[in-house]
């Protein structure tokens, strides 16, 4: 037997608990991985709390929970040539990575740089994959200039500075806790709420021209407000928007493996940071989840098995 965070009712972090199950194997074209970091998002809290329009209906119980994981690879199925066992992986299965062992695909996988820490890899399939197609769908150049709102989470704090890699001057909102931390990345921080079109234009004072949408309608409603068409603000907050003015919700379903590891590569080399908000135990992941929905995290929050 096995360990796996399960849920067998829709609520609050409290349904989260850590249950004996048969242990996996890889079959055919598949891998297992041995986790060691599992790292958790929104969008999990939004399943199992019944929030994401993807629930009630889809969710059999007991159901598992996680994406995001990096692990060793210790056991390889027939016809996989691509891993060996004791290689070094990070990847993503939805509502399985929370476990002691995961087992996909072995396409699905990437390896992990040496350079990238395990609590960085542990956190970086969905956040990474969703900040890589967000960015891409824009087409940034040196003549944008785009607001990034939750520019210190998990995918905004990777988004902004994919954003400024396109040569694109980057405008973030968060918390004024976080913006010394914003300037040192070279993002110019603006504080959300009432007021931050015009906080904006005194940084900006001709506009936006794009924006990614980390937040919600505060963010798109600005965003038009100072200039940016429709079409080049992408939400993966606000999917109302998409049908009442016309925004794009690109995210991780944009991104491809490959580009999952050349974003890898960069964070190894340092090129992108990628903050570790805090490290919880496995056996904390209820703990882990609240500390995520209180939200202003600096980055990713990660579980260590």
């Amino acid at each position: 037997m096995t360990r796996r965070v399960t849920y067998s009712q829709l609520g609050g972090p409290e349904v989260l608990t850590i249950s004996e199950v048969p242990e996996p194997h890889a079959g055919a074209g598949e891998v297992r991985v041995r986790v060691k970091f599992a790292g958790i998002n929104p969008f999990d809290a939004k399943v199992f709390s019944g929030g994401a329009t993807s629930t009630p209906q889809n969710v059999t119980f007991p159901n598992g929970n996680g994406n995001d994981f990096a692990g060793v690879v210790d056991e390889v199925g027939d016809g996989v040539a691509r891993w060996a066992l004791g290689d070094e992986v990070l990847g993503g299965k939805g509502f399985s990575a929370q476990a002691d062992y995961v087992v996909v695909p072995e396409r699905k996988l990437v390896r992990k740089p040496a350079s990238l820490s395990w609590e960085q890899a542990g956190g970086l399939d969905i956040a990474g994959r969703t900040a890589w197609a967000s960015v891409e769908s824009l087409s940034l150049t040196p003549a944008d200039t785009v607001l990034v709102s939750a520019a210190a989470g998990g995918v905004g704090v990777i988004a902004a500075q994919l954003a400024k890699l396109k040569g694109a001057k980057v405008i973030g909102s968060a918390s004024a806790s976080n913006h010394e931390f914003l300037q040192s990345l070279g993002i110019h921080p603006v504080t959300y709420g009432e007021g931050m079109v015009e906080r904006i234009l005194e940084i900006s004072p001709e506009g936006i021209t794009a924006a990614l949408d980390n937040n919600g309608r505060e963010t798109v409603d600005a965003a038009l407000a100072l200039g940016a068409p429709a079409d080049r603000i992408n939400s993966i907050a606000d999917y109302a928007a998409l049908k009442e003015y016309g925004t794009t919700g690109v995210g991780a379903a944009g991104a491809t493996p490959d580009d999952l590891a050349a974003l890898s590569a960069l964070v190894a080399a340092g090129t992108v940071q990628v903050p570790i908000d805090s490290v919880f135990p496995f056996e904390q992941v209820s703990e882990a989840y609240a500390k995520l929905i209180q939200g202003h995290s600096r980055g990713k929050i990660v579980l260590s098995l």
